[in-house]
């Protein structure tokens, strides 16, 4: 597979601009790119990758793909927009330095920290950073009081960096030409991970606009902010209100919300325009943004691409290195026991598709339990059918068997919703009821009735929230509630849309944390770690 020619799309046209408007509600947004000042552009070629959560068994692939980019563009920059750590075994045995061998292996040039390279403290993170080859940005964290990263910060604008240091921005030149490259990471660190009271975050927008002004104090127009903030998180920072906020930012390199961007987004908000992209998530893709600078250091052309892994040969160099130093005890890992239950959970399909079980009662119990540690106010989660794949016997329950019956690796999103809002997701929940759908919904926090004989959609007959986690109430349509699930569903996956009018009005947050691991760990605090769940009546079809 080769990487497209470049500028292949010269300009987005009007009408897909209009649609990407919609699909993401945002302001302003065009790709008119007429009045550019005359003078000879300069064409970078950004490589960018998001959210990798340790994901390595396609990382040789990503090896081959970044080197054929290279082959192919004159001018390079391979960036990492957070994330890097948990999410698989092999973060669980190697702590980020497995995936760190890789990203030093493909020659990344910069990475920001996202909210879960704080998961283990900042102990576990300075043995990542200290073996860097390649610098780290975040102009909004502070590590000066942090003992363990304080010796590799530096709390500056550098003009020259040094590999396996932190600082605010640096300045990296490209065949001649000085790109200024800054990073964020978002605020709702403190809540969602583990930094520790010593690492202090600042706002955002103040520290963006500090960056850009030291860049242009030393004559440097073409500025890279490479943030993990989100593209429209609904946490309090995103990277379409730091589009819109900062002037000067020509390039945003985004990650944290997995959004599989398959065209930049171009937003006109100031003086000059600014392209924003994200690569999706778990190194599935690698992705590419051709942007031609006019000599003034204004994006006149671009062309965003997102290149599939899959697609490319193994890097012989890089699958050596998998299979024979790191692959061998992850495999080994997965033999091991988590805990025990005394019934059979029942998954799969058509069970969890159908109807309420015991499987999907554990699951979103231990969902709800991990949002109430991020938001104290969450009062319900809810869990698609279609996400549960198969049932686990009774006796001992493997790492493999978990990762059996949850594949997918979805992470945990927390809603804003209106009681009618969640009368109408549990109408879609049970419109195909009893035929199996994949977007049934298991609950906790939650119990309801329905009726499968009358026409979808006026199916769900009475709806109860246990608001003070013992006693069931009635809904109350115009009240606002917190409800977690996982981000596939929060985005509107099986059909929510009203799921998805959430996302894209910013009122859900992405903390993270992938359904396994919350899964795992939920077992693990029960008591000699022992499940024995349950069907409570929490979903009963009243037509039954």
């Amino acid at each position: 597979m080769n990487h497209q020619n470049k500028f292949y799309r010269k300009f987005l046209s009007l009408a897909a601009s209009a649609a990407l408007l919609t699909s993401i509600a945002v302001p302003a947004v065009s790709a008119n790119m007429k009045g550019q000042k005359p003078g000879k552009p300069y064409e970078l070629t950004i490589m960018h990758t998001n959210d990798t959560h340790a994901h390595l068994d396609t990382v040789a692939k990503r090896v081959a793909a970044i080197k054929q980019v290279r082959e192919e563009s004159a001018n390079t920059l391979l960036l990492d927009a957070g994330d890097v750590f948990s999410g698989t075994l092999y973060f669980n045995e190697y702590e980020g330095l497995a995936d760190l061998e890789f990203m030093n292996l493909a020659g990344y040039d910069a990475m920001t920290f996202g909210n879960h390279e704080f998961d283990k403290g900042t102990a576990t993170l300075a043995n990542f950073v200290k073996d860097a080859d390649f610098p780290f940005v975040s102009a909004n964290v502070n590590f000066e009081t942090d003992q363990n990263i304080n010796m590799f910060s530096n709390n500056e604008i550098s003009p020259e960096p040094n590999d396996g240091e932190v600082y605010k921005g640096f300045v990296k030149e490209v065949n001649g030409e000085k790109i200024g490259i800054f990073g964020l990471t978002t605020a709702e660190t403190v809540d969602i991970s583990s930094p520790g009271p010593d690492v202090q975050f600042n706002d955002y927008i103040n520290e963006a606009k500090a960056a850009v002004k030291a860049f242009e104090d030393q004559g440097i127009n073409k500025i890279v902010a490479l943030t993990h903030i989100g593209l429209n998180d609904g946490g309090g920072d995103n990277d379409l209100m730091l589009a819109e906020e900062v002037e000067g930012i020509d390039v945003i390199v985004g990650g944290h919300t997995h959004v599989k961007l398959t065209e930049p987004v171009f937003v006109e908000a100031g003086k000059e325009p600014t392209v924003i992209v994200q690569a999706n998530e778990y190194g599935k893709f690698l992705g590419t943004l051709d942007v031609k600078f006019n000599k003034n250091g204004k994006v006149v052309e671009y062309a965003g691409e997102l290149l599939d892994v899959k697609a490319y040969p193994e890097d012989p160099e890089a699958a050596k290195i998998l299979n024979e130093k790191y692959k061998p005890a992850v495999d080994e890992m997965k033999q091991t026991v988590i805990g025990t239950t005394t019934v059979e959970l029942v998954g799969g399909n058509p069970a969890a598709r159908t109807g309420e079980t015991n499987l999907g009662n554990l699951i979103t119990d231990g969902m709800l339990a991990k949002a109430k540690t991020i938001n104290h106010n969450t009062v319900i989660a809810v869990q698609n059918g279609g996400g549960i794949r198969t049932s686990v016997d009774a006796g001992e329950i493997t790492m493999a068997k978990v990762l059996e019956v949850m594949p997918f690796g979805n992470s945990l999103g927390i809603m804003q919703l209106t009681g009618a809002e969640i009368k109408e997701a549990l109408e879609h929940s049970v419109k195909d009821a009893p035929t199996a759908f994949g977007g049934f919904l298991q609950v906790s926090g939650l119990k309801f009735g329905y009726d499968s004989s009358l026409p979808a959609g006026q199916r769900v007959q009475s709806v109860e929230v246990k608001e003070d986690g013992v006693n069931y109430v009635s809904v109350e349509l115009n009240k606002t509630y917190t409800v977690a699930t996982n981000t596939f569903t929060a985005k509107g996956g099986d059909g929510y849309d009203v799921f998805a009018k959430a996302y894209k009005e910013g009122r859900v947050s992405e903390p993270g944390f992938v359904d396994w691991e919350i899964f795992t760990e939920y077992i693990s605090a029960q008591e000699q770690n022992t499940v024995s769940p349950s069907v409570e009546g929490r979903i009963v079809d009243i037509a039954n």
